[in-house]
């Protein structure tokens, strides 16, 4: 699985609307065939900042980037950001999300 981590630093005039703004983008990566999850979060220490958190099987990374909406992406959310996204990209040894061995709830 391809597990890729972007920070989007948005202009804070843009903050607010962003969900939105990236919504076209979202919803056409999610429906992507090799797409796993495609999760926004929005930073409590700097609320300009949202982080997405997306999951590839091994063979969608290379579809996604080279599809349609990557590339209107590419054209549209610069004029959003106040800098370059940053990005960690790894392929990693897991098909998905698993429980956590730290934290155990009771789920009575």
């Amino acid at each position: 699985m391809i597990l890729i981590n972007v920070k989007f630093p948005v202009k804070p005039e843009h903050a607010d609307n962003w969900p939105e703004i990236a919504r076209p983008f979202t919803e056409a990566s999610r429906a992507e065939p090799g797409n796993k999850w495609f999760e926004w979060s929005r930073s409590v220490d700097d609320p300009n900042t949202y982080v997405l958190i997306e999951a590839f099987d091994d063979e969608g990374a290379a579809p996604h980037v080279n599809s349609e909406h990557f590339k209107q992406m590419q054209q549209d959310f610069p004029q959003y950001l106040s800098a370059t996204p940053q990005i960690i990209s790894q392929q990693v040894e897991c098909d998905g999300w698993g429980p956590m061995g730290e934290v155990q709830v009771d789920e009575r």
